[in-house]
């Protein structure tokens, strides 16, 4: 059996205003995170264990934020893209895991949710998904409230 393990992180600082998206979640908060596309951190460190596991190198590589028509885009239409980058390979989607860092917004009611939009988009059932939150007792800069990072872990099992 052919299998692959991919690991990705990412990490944004927080903005006033704007709309908090967590795995395609849309989740209430006061601040959004600042990037280029619609700053999803836990769906771009999953978009790079994906495409790491594939060695299809990383999230950077295939969605630049120099690309004018990536601004402001769905982080859930680039996770259906590696998807599909994935399968162009001859891999299928084994299981995968994501682990959100953020002091503040409380996540734990979203977290269903999440896992469901994660399955969704990758075409697995929500039991071949995790996704968990913690904080880090206040310190570093997800502590302090500065942002949220994310980090990534995806199998990957050759198809047929």
């Amino acid at each position: 059996m052919n299998l692959r393990i991919g690991m990705g992180y990412d990490a944004h600082q927080f903005r006033d205003g704007g709309i908090l998206k967590l795995c395609g979640v849309t989740v209430p908060h006061a601040r959004s995170l600042a990037a280029h596309s619609d700053g999803d951190v836990a769906l771009h460190a999953l978009c790079d264990a994906l495409l790491g596991a594939a060695a299809l190198g990383d999230i950077g590589k295939h969605f630049p934020d120099t690309d004018p028509q990536l601004k402001g885009v769905d982080s859930r239409l680039l996770l259906r893209q590696v998807r599909d980058k994935v399968r162009e390979k001859g891999f299928g989607v084994g299981n995968v895991d994501v682990t959100v860092i953020a002091q503040e917004p409380r996540l734990a009611p979203y977290i269903a949710q999440m896992r469901e939009c994660v399955a969704a988009d990758l075409n697995i059932g929500v039991d071949h998904v995790n996704v968990k939150a913690t904080t880090t007792e206040r310190m570093g800069f997800e502590g302090r409230g500065e942002g949220i990072s994310a980090q990534a872990v995806a199998l990957l099992v050759a198809a047929g």
